[in-house]
């Protein structure tokens, strides 16, 4: 199996393409400083990763932001910070602003000349369109969970992915899903059959970040510690 065999790449967004565990650390910051907190940067985002899958699993179908408004007035409850109604609002506000990954715009742009460029995201349309002016590329397709009414990893969303590719003549074959989160995405994407590309953004640190631990035994095809060593590895990989 080689890069060079498929011709679609459907791209998680956020952990692979947008930094999104700076972000949503950055937002937290006036609930911590409010709270008098001193937790450390993977403790917050642990705990955001757990009431946010909660949140996503009581709430399939509420729309991202508004999600995330719900997931930071949790965490003022269970971190027994008094805040008003805007502070939650706020939050659920903020994806636009959650940076991009420094090799992801030049990377993507390498990678459109080669590849239709798809998103599966956790994610609103309107948040994701904020995302995307990040990203410097018109992607071929996107499906969020708002368009599905589920969020990963369950596998409607990637039916749902599936078959409206197949509308388009793609093929499972064709596709090699491409994304950070085990838990999120390859999970359910190796589940449904898929060959997937592990960007390793956490490589250097302990833990799993803003995501729940993966089912033991998830496995990839590919893995990369970053999206532009995706990028080496294409070049380097021989035209057959």
């Amino acid at each position: 199996m080689k890069l060079t065999d498929f011709s679609v790449l459907t791209f998680d967004c956020y952990g692979t393409l947008i930094d999104w565990e700076s972000g949503i650390h950055a937002a937290l910051r006036p609930l911590l400083e409010r709270g008098g907190l001193k937790f450390g940067r993977d403790e917050v985002l642990a705990e955001f990763a757990r009431h946010e899958s909660a949140q996503e699993h009581e709430t399939p179908g509420m729309i991202y932001s508004a999600l995330l408004t719900a997931v930071h007035r949790r965490l003022a409850k269970a971190w027994g910070v008094a805040v008003d109604d805007s502070a939650h609002v706020r939050f659920g506000a903020s994806v636009p602003d959650w940076p991009a990954f420094p090799d992801s715009l030049e990377s993507l742009a390498y990678l459109k000349r080669f590849y239709k460029l798809v998103i599966l995201s956790n994610v609103d349309r309107e948040s994701f369109r904020g995302s995307n002016k990040r990203l410097g590329v018109e992607f071929d397709a996107v499906y969020t969970a708002q368009d599905i009414g589920s969020y990963k990893p369950d596998l409607r969303n990637f039916h749902y992915m599936l078959d409206h590719l197949g509308q388009r003549g793609i093929a499972k074959r064709d596709i090699l899903h491409t994304a950070q989160s085990l838990f999120h995405d390859h999970a359910p994407a190796r589940t449904v059959g898929l060959a997937t590309a592990w960007i390793d953004r956490r490589h250097a640190q302990d833990g799993w970040g803003a995501t729940m631990p993966p089912p033991a035994g998830t496995s990839w095809d590919f893995r990369f510690d970053s999206l532009a060593a995706f990028v080496q590895a294409h070049r380097e990989t021989p035209r057959s």
